[in-house]
């Protein structure tokens, strides 16, 4: 008699080793496809220049005087070839235009951080030789990227925008707007609009 309830209890203590396994599979399961969608969802932000890749051809139009209340636009044509880097996590592209005040050439180098989940943008100009400090920080939200910093331009403090806009795989568009009263008021100074000429990896 003691044998068959030593045996009976046996089995019970089997069954539910058994179902709480199987419970901590089906937890263990849930939480880690759980993280597995989460650094998924993180992670795709460093893929938000990819659309960029390839080479372009850029209209540029351009106000002479920003910040002067100067209604005076010049327009001018360009290219930009842009490569990836770190599997997405940077990019950089080169900026050639021959503009009405003479030949630009550029640089522009996009780092991620997978921290902030946001881009630094540095852009350095030929001629200078050295990146503008400080970077233009922001990301990507619903398939438009704003990105601002503080500088001093012309002796005034300036609240500075980038504005990206995916349009088509094939056209996007870039502005850069300046603010004196810390973004209450925008003035546009410099649209591209971006039409590919090349795609895949350069």
């Amino acid at each position: 008699m003691l044998r068959k309830a030593s045996n009976l209890f046996a089995i019970a203590a089997l069954l539910l080793l058994a179902a709480a396994g199987r419970w901590y599979w089906h937890e263990s399961a849930s939480m880690a496809a759980q993280a597995v969608y989460v650094n998924s969802q993180h992670d795709r932000g460093q893929h938000d220049f990819d659309f960029y890749v390839g080479k372009w051809r850029l209209h540029n139009r351009r106000l002479v005087h920003p910040l002067t209340g100067s209604k005076e636009w010049v327009e001018f044509e360009g290219t930009s070839v842009a490569r990836m880097l770190w599997d997405g996590r940077a990019n950089v592209d080169e900026f050639e235009a021959d503009s009405p005040s003479g030949h630009i050439e550029g640089m522009t180098v996009r780092l991620y951080n997978a921290d902030t989940h946001e881009w630094s943008i540095y852009w350095a100009n030929g001629k200078a030789g050295a990146f503008s400090m400080p970077p233009a920080v922001g990301h990507f939200s619903n398939g438009k990227g704003e990105f601002y910093d503080h500088e001093e331009i012309g002796g005034k403090p300036v609240f500075v925008r980038f504005l990206w806009t995916v349009q088509s795989p094939t056209e996007c568009h870039w502005e850069q707007a300046f603010s004196t009263n810390e973004g209450k008021t925008w003035e546009t100074n410099w649209t591209i609009d971006s039409t590919r000429m090349e795609s895949g990896a350069l």
